[in-house]
Protein backbone atom coordinates (compact mmCIF):
# COMPACT_ATOMS: atom_id res chain seq x y z
CA UNK A 1 0.00 0.00 0.00
CA UNK A 2 1.57 3.63 -1.11
CA UNK A 3 1.43 6.50 1.65
CA UNK A 4 1.86 9.73 1.20
CA UNK A 5 3.48 10.65 4.07
CA UNK A 6 5.53 14.01 3.09
CA UNK A 7 3.22 15.61 6.21
CA UNK A 8 4.12 13.27 8.99
CA UNK A 9 5.91 15.29 10.97
CA UNK A 10 8.41 12.93 13.78
CA UNK A 11 6.35 11.45 16.83
CA UNK A 12 9.09 11.37 18.86
CA UNK A 13 9.75 15.13 18.22
CA UNK A 14 6.23 15.68 19.45
CA UNK A 15 6.77 14.13 22.59
CA UNK A 16 10.29 16.22 23.03
CA UNK A 17 8.67 19.35 22.21
CA UNK A 18 5.91 18.44 24.75
CA UNK A 19 8.29 17.83 27.52
CA UNK A 20 10.34 21.19 26.75
CA UNK A 21 7.18 23.35 26.42
CA UNK A 22 4.92 22.32 29.64
CA UNK A 23 8.06 20.93 32.16
CA UNK A 24 6.17 22.92 35.28
CA UNK A 25 3.16 21.40 34.60
CA UNK A 26 1.04 18.28 35.79
CA UNK A 27 1.60 15.66 33.26
CA UNK A 28 -0.24 12.22 34.32
CA UNK A 29 -1.62 10.80 37.64
CA UNK A 30 -3.07 8.04 39.32
CA UNK A 31 -6.31 9.27 40.38
CA UNK A 32 -6.25 10.58 43.82
CA UNK A 33 -2.75 9.07 44.64
CA UNK A 34 0.37 10.49 42.77
CA UNK A 35 0.91 12.99 40.39
CA UNK A 36 4.17 13.53 38.37
CA UNK A 37 4.66 16.90 35.82
CA UNK A 38 6.49 16.79 32.82
CA UNK A 39 9.74 17.07 34.06
CA UNK A 40 9.43 13.93 36.42
CA UNK A 41 8.35 12.14 33.53
CA UNK A 42 11.38 13.05 31.73
CA UNK A 43 13.37 12.30 34.32
CA UNK A 44 12.07 8.44 34.39
CA UNK A 45 12.32 8.43 30.63
CA UNK A 46 16.11 9.06 30.68
CA UNK A 47 16.74 6.59 33.59
CA UNK A 48 15.05 3.86 31.19
CA UNK A 49 16.70 4.56 28.30
CA UNK A 50 19.61 4.01 30.70
CA UNK A 51 17.93 0.47 31.46
CA UNK A 52 17.36 -0.32 27.70
CA UNK A 53 20.59 0.68 26.79
CA UNK A 54 22.91 -1.49 28.87
CA UNK A 55 20.63 -4.21 28.83
CA UNK A 56 21.23 -4.58 25.35
CA UNK A 57 18.64 -3.36 23.92
CA UNK A 58 18.66 -1.96 20.30
CA UNK A 59 16.17 -0.04 18.23
CA UNK A 60 13.59 -2.01 16.33
CA UNK A 61 14.09 -4.60 19.75
CA UNK A 62 10.24 -5.26 20.76
CA UNK A 63 9.54 -4.36 24.85
CA UNK A 64 6.39 -5.59 26.24
CA UNK A 65 4.17 -3.48 28.71
CA UNK A 66 1.26 -5.10 30.48
CA UNK A 67 -0.88 -3.76 33.56
CA UNK A 68 -3.97 -1.65 34.57
CA UNK A 69 -3.60 1.85 33.31
CA UNK A 70 -1.20 3.96 35.78
CA UNK A 71 1.20 6.60 34.83
CA UNK A 72 4.09 4.83 34.97
CA UNK A 73 2.87 2.40 32.33
CA UNK A 74 2.25 5.62 30.26
CA UNK A 75 6.02 6.56 31.09
CA UNK A 76 7.46 3.07 29.87
CA UNK A 77 5.45 3.42 26.48
CA UNK A 78 7.12 6.83 25.54
CA UNK A 79 10.69 5.54 26.98
CA UNK A 80 10.23 2.96 24.45
CA UNK A 81 9.22 5.08 21.77
CA UNK A 82 11.80 7.81 22.15
CA UNK A 83 14.73 4.87 22.71
CA UNK A 84 13.66 3.66 19.21
CA UNK A 85 12.11 0.15 20.54
CA UNK A 86 8.96 -1.44 19.69
CA UNK A 87 6.01 -1.18 21.94
CA UNK A 88 4.20 -4.35 22.65
CA UNK A 89 1.06 -2.75 24.89
CA UNK A 90 -0.80 -6.13 25.97
CA UNK A 91 -4.43 -6.31 27.21
CA UNK A 92 -3.90 -6.77 31.03
CA UNK A 93 -7.12 -8.56 31.02
CA UNK A 94 -6.03 -11.22 28.94
CA UNK A 95 -6.01 -14.57 30.00
CA UNK A 96 -2.13 -15.15 31.65
CA UNK A 97 -1.83 -17.75 28.63
CA UNK A 98 -2.63 -15.18 26.08
CA UNK A 99 0.04 -12.99 27.47
CA UNK A 100 2.61 -15.83 27.58
CA UNK A 101 1.54 -16.34 23.98
CA UNK A 102 1.95 -12.46 23.09
CA UNK A 103 5.72 -12.09 24.57
CA UNK A 104 6.68 -15.26 22.71
CA UNK A 105 4.91 -14.18 19.24
CA UNK A 106 6.20 -11.05 19.51
CA UNK A 107 9.92 -11.58 20.05
CA UNK A 108 10.10 -9.05 22.58
CA UNK A 109 13.20 -8.51 24.91
CA UNK A 110 11.84 -7.29 28.04
CA UNK A 111 8.40 -7.09 29.99
CA UNK A 112 7.33 -4.16 32.04
CA UNK A 113 4.32 -5.71 34.22
CA UNK A 114 1.79 -4.88 36.76
CA UNK A 115 1.29 -6.22 40.34
CA UNK A 116 -1.80 -7.80 39.71
CA UNK A 117 -0.89 -9.11 36.47
CA UNK A 118 2.77 -10.30 37.53
CA UNK A 119 0.98 -12.85 39.95
CA UNK A 120 -0.57 -14.57 37.52
CA UNK A 121 2.30 -15.29 35.10
CA UNK A 122 4.96 -17.82 35.05
CA UNK A 123 8.12 -16.94 33.62
CA UNK A 124 8.95 -19.85 32.70
CA UNK A 125 6.60 -20.37 29.69
CA UNK A 126 8.17 -16.98 28.73
CA UNK A 127 11.62 -17.84 27.92
CA UNK A 128 12.96 -15.65 25.52
CA UNK A 129 12.51 -12.53 27.75
CA UNK A 130 15.73 -11.57 29.21
CA UNK A 131 14.42 -9.09 31.96
CA UNK A 132 10.82 -8.77 33.69
CA UNK A 133 10.26 -4.89 35.55
CA UNK A 134 7.77 -4.17 37.85
CA UNK A 135 5.93 -1.14 36.83
CA UNK A 136 4.25 -0.57 40.11
CA UNK A 137 6.74 1.75 41.16
CA UNK A 138 8.91 4.83 39.24
CA UNK A 139 12.35 2.62 40.16
CA UNK A 140 10.73 -0.05 38.33
CA UNK A 141 12.11 -2.83 40.31
CA UNK A 142 13.66 -5.88 38.91
CA UNK A 143 12.04 -9.24 39.25
CA UNK A 144 13.49 -11.78 36.88
CA UNK A 145 16.64 -11.08 35.16
CA UNK A 146 18.26 -13.23 32.55
CA UNK A 147 21.38 -11.68 31.52
CA UNK A 148 24.51 -9.99 33.35
CA UNK A 149 24.02 -6.80 31.57
CA UNK A 150 20.11 -6.78 32.58
CA UNK A 151 21.12 -7.59 36.41
CA UNK A 152 23.94 -4.89 35.72
CA UNK A 153 21.19 -2.07 34.06
CA UNK A 154 19.20 -2.21 37.53
CA UNK A 155 21.82 -2.53 39.82
CA UNK A 156 23.65 0.42 38.90
CA UNK A 157 20.62 2.55 37.49
CA UNK A 158 21.41 5.28 39.74
CA UNK A 159 25.12 5.24 39.72
CA UNK A 160 24.48 5.15 35.71
CA UNK A 161 22.45 8.15 35.38
CA UNK A 162 24.13 9.87 37.72
CA UNK A 163 27.01 9.93 35.50
CA UNK A 164 25.41 10.77 32.58
CA UNK A 165 23.00 13.70 33.99
CA UNK A 166 26.16 14.88 37.26
CA UNK A 167 24.03 18.33 37.21
CA UNK A 168 19.77 18.66 37.97
CA UNK A 169 18.39 17.34 34.68
CA UNK A 170 17.00 20.01 32.71
CA UNK A 171 15.18 20.55 29.44
CA UNK A 172 18.24 20.58 27.69
CA UNK A 173 18.91 17.32 28.31
CA UNK A 174 16.16 15.91 25.97
CA UNK A 175 17.09 14.58 22.75
CA UNK A 176 15.62 11.43 21.61
CA UNK A 177 15.46 8.76 19.15
CA UNK A 178 14.25 10.57 15.77
CA UNK A 179 11.78 8.20 13.82
CA UNK A 180 10.76 7.86 10.08
CA UNK A 181 6.99 7.76 9.00
CA UNK A 182 6.89 4.04 7.52
CA UNK A 183 9.26 2.75 10.87
CA UNK A 184 6.87 -0.03 13.15
CA UNK A 185 6.21 1.81 16.14
CA UNK A 186 3.38 -0.27 18.41
CA UNK A 187 2.77 -3.94 17.68
CA UNK A 188 -0.79 -3.97 18.95
CA UNK A 189 -2.62 -7.26 19.76
CA UNK A 190 -6.42 -7.24 18.74
CA UNK A 191 -8.76 -8.37 21.42
CA UNK A 192 -11.30 -9.40 18.79
CA UNK A 193 -14.81 -10.35 19.14
CA UNK A 194 -14.64 -12.69 16.37
CA UNK A 195 -11.52 -14.32 16.26
CA UNK A 196 -8.06 -14.66 18.20
CA UNK A 197 -5.95 -12.06 18.84
CA UNK A 198 -3.19 -10.67 15.42
CA UNK A 199 -0.27 -8.82 15.97
CA UNK A 200 -1.00 -5.52 14.11
CA UNK A 201 2.05 -3.39 13.25
CA UNK A 202 1.64 0.41 13.60
CA UNK A 203 3.61 2.71 12.16
CA UNK A 204 5.16 6.21 13.53
CA UNK A 205 2.82 7.88 11.07
CA UNK A 206 -0.26 6.43 11.77
CA UNK A 207 0.16 7.35 15.62
CA UNK A 208 1.57 11.31 14.55
CA UNK A 209 -1.61 11.27 12.36
CA UNK A 210 -4.30 10.30 14.88
CA UNK A 211 -2.76 13.15 17.42
CA UNK A 212 -2.93 15.47 14.71
CA UNK A 213 -6.19 14.41 13.95
CA UNK A 214 -7.40 15.76 17.11
CA UNK A 215 -5.53 18.20 17.44
CA UNK A 216 -7.11 19.43 14.62
CA UNK A 217 -11.10 18.45 15.53
CA UNK A 218 -10.33 19.81 19.38
CA UNK A 219 -7.17 21.35 19.99
CA UNK A 220 -8.47 25.28 20.17
CA UNK A 221 -11.18 23.64 23.07
CA UNK A 222 -8.61 22.42 25.43
CA UNK A 223 -4.85 22.48 25.84
CA UNK A 224 -2.72 22.83 29.47
CA UNK A 225 -4.80 23.48 32.48
CA UNK A 226 -7.29 20.87 31.19
CA UNK A 227 -7.84 17.55 32.21
CA UNK A 228 -8.96 14.32 31.06
CA UNK A 229 -9.89 11.02 32.82
CA UNK A 230 -8.48 7.85 31.46
CA UNK A 231 -10.63 4.91 31.63
CA UNK A 232 -10.05 2.80 28.56
CA UNK A 233 -7.57 0.24 28.60
CA UNK A 234 -4.62 2.03 27.05
CA UNK A 235 -3.46 -1.13 25.57
CA UNK A 236 -6.07 -0.53 23.36
CA UNK A 237 -5.64 1.98 20.70
CA UNK A 238 -8.78 4.08 20.94
CA UNK A 239 -7.59 4.64 24.88
CA UNK A 240 -4.40 4.98 23.76
CA UNK A 241 -4.71 7.44 21.32
CA UNK A 242 -7.74 9.87 22.59
CA UNK A 243 -7.20 9.34 26.27
CA UNK A 244 -3.72 9.34 26.61
CA UNK A 245 -1.08 10.01 24.00
CA UNK A 246 -3.42 13.35 22.29
CA UNK A 247 -3.58 14.77 25.73
CA UNK A 248 0.08 14.30 26.78
CA UNK A 249 1.26 15.96 23.67
CA UNK A 250 -0.97 18.77 23.77
CA UNK A 251 -0.45 19.18 27.46
CA UNK A 252 -3.30 18.28 28.65
CA UNK A 253 -2.82 16.22 32.56
CA UNK A 254 -4.45 12.92 32.46
CA UNK A 255 -5.75 11.13 35.30
CA UNK A 256 -5.63 7.10 34.96
CA UNK A 257 -8.68 5.75 36.83
CA UNK A 258 -6.60 2.65 38.38
CA UNK A 259 -9.90 1.09 39.21
CA UNK A 260 -12.83 -0.89 37.60
CA UNK A 261 -15.12 1.84 35.57
CA UNK A 262 -18.47 1.37 37.62
CA UNK A 263 -21.04 3.76 37.10
CA UNK A 264 -20.48 4.85 40.92
CA UNK A 265 -17.00 5.36 41.00
CA UNK A 266 -17.12 6.85 37.22
CA UNK A 267 -19.60 9.60 38.82
CA UNK A 268 -17.50 10.32 41.35
CA UNK A 269 -14.17 10.77 39.00
CA UNK A 270 -16.57 13.23 36.78
CA UNK A 271 -17.72 15.38 39.43
CA UNK A 272 -14.06 15.53 41.01
CA UNK A 273 -12.09 16.47 37.71
CA UNK A 274 -14.80 17.46 35.75
CA UNK A 275 -12.86 16.67 32.43
CA UNK A 276 -12.54 18.50 29.35
CA UNK A 277 -13.41 15.54 27.09
CA UNK A 278 -15.33 12.29 27.43
CA UNK A 279 -14.09 9.22 25.47
CA UNK A 280 -16.62 5.85 26.05
CA UNK A 281 -17.90 2.65 24.83
CA UNK A 282 -20.78 2.76 24.76
CA UNK A 283 -22.13 0.45 27.46
CA UNK A 284 -20.97 2.84 29.97
CA UNK A 285 -23.26 5.48 28.12
CA UNK A 286 -26.14 3.11 27.92
CA UNK A 287 -25.85 2.30 31.55
CA UNK A 288 -25.72 5.86 32.87
CA UNK A 289 -28.74 6.72 30.56
CA UNK A 290 -30.94 4.01 31.30
CA UNK A 291 -30.30 4.61 35.22
CA UNK A 292 -30.48 8.40 35.36
CA UNK A 293 -32.76 9.80 32.61
CA UNK A 294 -35.14 6.76 31.17
CA UNK A 295 -36.83 6.15 34.09
CA UNK A 296 -37.27 10.21 34.53
CA UNK A 297 -38.84 10.38 30.89
CA UNK A 298 -41.29 7.74 31.57
CA UNK A 299 -43.02 9.23 34.84
CA UNK A 300 -46.52 10.34 34.16
CA UNK A 301 -45.59 14.59 35.15
CA UNK A 302 -42.72 13.96 32.40
CA UNK A 303 -44.68 12.50 29.62
CA UNK A 304 -47.64 15.33 29.84
CA UNK A 305 -44.61 17.99 29.87
CA UNK A 306 -42.83 16.79 26.44
CA UNK A 307 -46.37 16.68 24.69
CA UNK A 308 -46.95 20.43 26.21
CA UNK A 309 -45.36 22.62 23.39
CA UNK A 310 -44.71 25.77 25.80
CA UNK A 311 -42.94 22.93 28.43
CA UNK A 312 -41.19 20.78 26.36
CA UNK A 313 -38.32 22.35 25.33
CA UNK A 314 -37.57 23.41 28.76
CA UNK A 315 -38.05 19.91 30.05
CA UNK A 316 -35.31 18.98 27.02
CA UNK A 317 -33.14 21.40 28.57
CA UNK A 318 -32.97 20.66 31.98
CA UNK A 319 -32.64 16.67 31.27
CA UNK A 320 -29.82 17.44 28.96
CA UNK A 321 -28.15 19.49 31.79
CA UNK A 322 -28.44 17.24 34.59
CA UNK A 323 -27.07 14.59 32.02
CA UNK A 324 -23.88 16.53 31.37
CA UNK A 325 -23.57 17.13 35.22
CA UNK A 326 -23.63 13.72 35.87
CA UNK A 327 -20.27 13.88 33.40
CA UNK A 328 -19.11 16.17 35.37
CA UNK A 329 -20.35 19.58 33.04
CA UNK A 330 -17.19 20.66 31.50
CA UNK A 331 -16.94 17.93 29.25
CA UNK A 332 -16.84 19.78 25.07
CA UNK A 333 -18.19 16.35 23.84
CA UNK A 334 -18.24 12.55 24.32
CA UNK A 335 -17.07 10.50 21.70
CA UNK A 336 -18.77 7.43 22.08
CA UNK A 337 -16.78 4.32 20.25
CA UNK A 338 -15.51 0.90 19.97
CA UNK A 339 -19.04 -1.16 19.49
CA UNK A 340 -22.38 -0.55 18.05
CA UNK A 341 -24.43 2.14 20.17
CA UNK A 342 -28.22 1.51 21.08
CA UNK A 343 -30.33 3.42 18.88
CA UNK A 344 -33.20 3.85 21.35
CA UNK A 345 -30.57 5.18 23.93
CA UNK A 346 -28.85 7.48 21.01
CA UNK A 347 -32.23 8.62 19.69
CA UNK A 348 -32.89 9.97 23.52
CA UNK A 349 -29.54 11.85 23.42
CA UNK A 350 -30.32 13.52 20.13
CA UNK A 351 -33.30 14.54 21.10
CA UNK A 352 -32.75 16.82 24.25
CA UNK A 353 -29.62 18.45 22.48
CA UNK A 354 -26.78 16.18 24.11
CA UNK A 355 -23.49 16.75 23.28
CA UNK A 356 -22.34 13.52 21.87
CA UNK A 357 -20.54 11.88 18.91
CA UNK A 358 -19.64 8.39 17.30
CA UNK A 359 -16.36 7.67 15.76
CA UNK A 360 -15.22 4.65 13.87
CA UNK A 361 -11.97 2.92 14.17
CA UNK A 362 -10.05 -0.58 13.98
CA UNK A 363 -6.71 -1.30 16.19
CA UNK A 364 -5.56 -1.43 12.18
CA UNK A 365 -5.84 2.68 11.54
CA UNK A 366 -4.47 3.23 15.27
CA UNK A 367 -7.91 3.89 15.12
CA UNK A 368 -9.11 6.77 13.73
CA UNK A 369 -11.41 6.36 10.10
CA UNK A 370 -14.12 8.34 10.94
CA UNK A 371 -15.81 11.14 12.65
CA UNK A 372 -17.70 14.29 12.61
CA UNK A 373 -18.33 17.13 15.60
CA UNK A 374 -21.35 17.03 17.69
CA UNK A 375 -22.93 19.56 16.64
CA UNK A 376 -22.28 18.16 12.80
CA UNK A 377 -23.13 14.63 13.55
CA UNK A 378 -25.87 12.84 12.34
CA UNK A 379 -27.74 10.72 13.74
CA UNK A 380 -27.42 6.81 13.36
CA UNK A 381 -23.94 7.39 11.71
CA UNK A 382 -20.22 7.61 12.83
CA UNK A 383 -19.25 10.59 10.93
CA UNK A 384 -16.94 11.11 7.76
CA UNK A 385 -13.39 10.08 6.57
CA UNK A 386 -11.00 11.55 8.83
CA UNK A 387 -8.02 13.93 7.65
CA UNK A 388 -5.49 11.63 5.93
CA UNK A 389 -8.11 9.07 5.45
CA UNK A 390 -10.45 7.99 1.97
CA UNK A 391 -13.44 5.54 2.90
CA UNK A 392 -15.32 4.15 -0.08
CA UNK A 393 -18.18 1.64 0.40
CA UNK A 394 -17.64 -1.60 -2.05
CA UNK A 395 -20.98 -1.73 -3.29
CA UNK A 396 -22.85 -1.04 -6.88
CA UNK A 397 -25.23 1.25 -4.63
CA UNK A 398 -22.70 2.25 -1.94
CA UNK A 399 -25.73 4.78 -0.47
CA UNK A 400 -28.61 1.52 -0.28
CA UNK A 401 -27.09 -1.54 -0.56
CA UNK A 402 -24.42 -2.39 2.15
CA UNK A 403 -21.16 -3.34 1.32
CA UNK A 404 -17.92 -3.84 3.13
CA UNK A 405 -15.80 -0.43 4.16
CA UNK A 406 -12.95 0.25 2.85
CA UNK A 407 -10.15 2.94 3.59
CA UNK A 408 -6.76 4.18 2.93
CA UNK A 409 -4.43 6.95 4.29
CA UNK A 410 -1.84 7.61 6.89
CA UNK A 411 -3.45 5.63 9.53
CA UNK A 412 -3.32 2.73 7.99
CA UNK A 413 -1.29 -0.21 9.43
CA UNK A 414 1.70 -1.92 7.73
CA UNK A 415 0.45 -5.31 8.33
CA UNK A 416 0.22 -8.25 11.08
CA UNK A 417 3.31 -9.14 12.43
CA UNK A 418 4.15 -12.81 10.95
CA UNK A 419 1.17 -13.34 9.16
CA UNK A 420 1.74 -12.31 5.91
CA UNK A 421 -1.35 -14.53 4.27
CA UNK A 422 -3.76 -12.35 6.74
CA UNK A 423 -1.83 -9.52 5.70
CA UNK A 424 -2.56 -10.04 2.18
CA UNK A 425 -6.09 -10.46 2.60
CA UNK A 426 -6.66 -7.17 4.32
CA UNK A 427 -4.52 -4.93 2.24
CA UNK A 428 -5.80 -5.64 -1.05
CA UNK A 429 -4.96 -3.19 -4.21
CA UNK A 430 -4.12 -0.28 -2.14
CA UNK A 431 -7.25 -0.42 0.39
CA UNK A 432 -7.23 -1.67 3.83
CA UNK A 433 -10.76 -3.92 4.16
CA UNK A 434 -12.37 -3.78 7.02
CA UNK A 435 -14.70 -6.25 7.66
CA UNK A 436 -17.29 -4.42 8.18
CA UNK A 437 -20.55 -3.28 6.73
CA UNK A 438 -21.87 -0.46 5.59
CA UNK A 439 -23.80 2.34 3.35
CA UNK A 440 -22.33 6.14 2.39
CA UNK A 441 -25.22 9.08 2.10
CA UNK A 442 -24.11 11.79 -0.31
CA UNK A 443 -22.69 13.95 2.24
CA UNK A 444 -19.82 11.12 3.16
CA UNK A 445 -21.51 9.79 6.94
CA UNK A 446 -20.99 6.28 7.05
CA UNK A 447 -23.40 4.45 8.49
CA UNK A 448 -22.12 1.18 10.16
CA UNK A 449 -24.60 -1.99 9.32
CA UNK A 450 -22.18 -4.78 11.15
CA UNK A 451 -19.61 -7.00 10.33
CA UNK A 452 -18.91 -9.18 7.42
CA UNK A 453 -18.39 -12.11 9.42
CA UNK A 454 -21.33 -11.91 11.65
CA UNK A 455 -23.66 -11.50 8.47
CA UNK A 456 -26.02 -14.56 8.33
CA UNK A 457 -28.17 -15.57 5.36
CA UNK A 458 -31.63 -16.33 5.52
CA UNK A 459 -33.47 -19.68 3.94
CA UNK A 460 -33.90 -17.43 0.73
CA UNK A 461 -30.56 -15.79 0.43
CA UNK A 462 -31.34 -12.30 2.93
CA UNK A 463 -28.69 -10.67 4.09
CA UNK A 464 -29.67 -10.60 7.39
CA UNK A 465 -27.42 -8.58 10.01
CA UNK A 466 -27.47 -9.62 13.70
CA UNK A 467 -26.64 -6.04 15.03
CA UNK A 468 -29.85 -4.80 13.75
CA UNK A 469 -32.05 -7.36 15.55
CA UNK A 470 -29.92 -7.61 18.40
CA UNK A 471 -30.19 -3.15 18.67
CA UNK A 472 -34.27 -3.73 19.10
CA UNK A 473 -33.84 -6.46 21.10
CA UNK A 474 -31.78 -4.76 23.86
CA UNK A 475 -34.34 -2.11 24.12
CA UNK A 476 -36.87 -4.46 25.56
CA UNK A 477 -38.22 -5.16 29.22
CA UNK A 478 -35.25 -7.15 31.29
CA UNK A 479 -32.65 -7.54 28.32
CA UNK A 480 -29.84 -6.54 30.02
CA UNK A 481 -27.11 -8.29 27.29
CA UNK A 482 -28.02 -10.33 24.25
CA UNK A 483 -26.58 -12.14 20.93
CA UNK A 484 -28.70 -13.59 18.18
CA UNK A 485 -27.28 -16.36 16.33
CA UNK A 486 -28.37 -19.15 13.45
CA UNK A 487 -29.18 -22.87 13.80
CA UNK A 488 -30.18 -23.76 10.68
CA UNK A 489 -33.19 -21.69 8.97
CA UNK A 490 -34.11 -20.55 12.39
CA UNK A 491 -32.29 -17.70 14.49
CA UNK A 492 -32.03 -17.47 18.33
CA UNK A 493 -32.15 -14.59 20.84
CA UNK A 494 -29.60 -15.31 23.76
CA UNK A 495 -29.94 -12.95 26.58
CA UNK A 496 -29.10 -12.23 29.63
CA UNK A 497 -30.80 -10.40 32.30
CA UNK A 498 -29.11 -8.74 35.19
CA UNK A 499 -30.37 -10.16 38.95
CA UNK A 500 -30.81 -6.69 40.07
CA UNK A 501 -33.44 -6.12 37.31
CA UNK A 502 -35.21 -9.62 38.26
CA UNK A 503 -35.30 -9.25 42.15
CA UNK A 504 -36.32 -5.19 41.36
CA UNK A 505 -39.17 -6.49 39.21
CA UNK A 506 -40.45 -9.26 41.38
CA UNK A 507 -40.53 -12.01 38.59
CA UNK A 508 -40.17 -15.36 39.21
CA UNK A 509 -39.01 -17.78 36.76
CA UNK A 510 -42.01 -18.39 34.90
CA UNK A 511 -42.92 -14.65 34.76
CA UNK A 512 -39.22 -14.08 33.44
CA UNK A 513 -40.14 -16.43 30.36
CA UNK A 514 -43.32 -14.76 30.11
CA UNK A 515 -42.16 -11.67 29.67
CA UNK A 516 -38.75 -12.88 26.98
CA UNK A 517 -41.80 -14.45 25.04
CA UNK A 518 -43.40 -11.32 24.76
CA UNK A 519 -40.45 -9.26 24.31
CA UNK A 520 -39.87 -12.18 21.35
CA UNK A 521 -43.54 -12.01 19.57
CA UNK A 522 -42.80 -7.52 19.54
CA UNK A 523 -39.31 -8.30 18.30
CA UNK A 524 -41.32 -10.22 15.62
CA UNK A 525 -43.86 -7.55 14.95
CA UNK A 526 -40.54 -4.62 14.39
CA UNK A 527 -38.61 -6.52 12.09
CA UNK A 528 -38.92 -8.16 8.13
CA UNK A 529 -39.98 -11.44 8.55
CA UNK A 530 -36.88 -13.39 7.64
CA UNK A 531 -34.88 -11.60 11.22
CA UNK A 532 -37.93 -13.09 13.07
CA UNK A 533 -36.12 -15.30 16.00
CA UNK A 534 -37.63 -18.74 16.37
CA UNK A 535 -36.80 -18.67 20.32
CA UNK A 536 -35.05 -16.65 23.13
CA UNK A 537 -32.85 -18.30 25.43
CA UNK A 538 -31.53 -17.17 28.84
CA UNK A 539 -27.73 -17.55 29.34
CA UNK A 540 -27.14 -17.39 33.68
CA UNK A 541 -23.78 -15.27 32.97
CA UNK A 542 -22.84 -11.94 31.26
CA UNK A 543 -21.32 -12.95 27.80
CA UNK A 544 -17.85 -12.74 27.67
CA UNK A 545 -16.11 -9.52 26.32
CA UNK A 546 -13.28 -7.44 25.22
CA UNK A 547 -11.63 -5.19 27.18
CA UNK A 548 -13.51 -2.06 25.06
CA UNK A 549 -16.54 -4.29 26.46
CA UNK A 550 -17.54 -5.85 23.07
CA UNK A 551 -18.86 -9.30 23.37
CA UNK A 552 -16.79 -12.26 22.07
CA UNK A 553 -20.02 -13.86 19.77
CA UNK A 554 -17.59 -15.81 18.06
CA UNK A 555 -17.77 -17.62 21.66
CA UNK A 556 -21.96 -18.47 21.23
CA UNK A 557 -21.80 -19.16 17.73
CA UNK A 558 -22.58 -23.27 18.76
CA UNK A 559 -24.19 -22.37 22.17
CA UNK A 560 -27.06 -25.18 22.52
CA UNK A 561 -30.71 -23.52 22.30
Amino acid sequence: MTQDNTQAKSFNLCVQETLQQHWDLPALSDYSVQTFQYKDVARIIEKLHIILEASGVKPGDKVAICGRNSARWGIAFFATLTYGAVAVPILHEFHPEQIHDIVNHSEAKLLFVGDQVWAKLNPEKMPHLEGIFGNSTDEYTLLVGRTDKVRYARENLNRLFGEKYPMNFRKQHISYYQDSPDELAVLNYTSGTTSNSKGVMIPYRALWSNFAFAVEVLGKQMGPGDCVLSMLPMAHMYGMAFEFIYEFLHGVHVHFLTKTPSPQVLLKAFADLKPRLVVAVPLIIEKIVRKAVLPKLQTPALRLALHTPLLRDRVKLEICHKLQEAFGGNFIEIIVGGAAFNQEIEAVLKDIGFNYTVGYGTTECAPILSYSPWDQFVQGSCGKAAPRMELRIDSNDPQHVPGEILARGMNVMLGYYKNPEATAETLRDGWYHTGDLGVMDAEGNVFIKGRSKNMLLGANGQNIYPEEIEDKLSSLPYVTECVVIQKGEHLYGLVYTDPEDIRQGGLSEAALAAQMEKNRQDLNQAVPAYARLHAIRQVTEEFEKTPKKSIKRYKYKDYPV
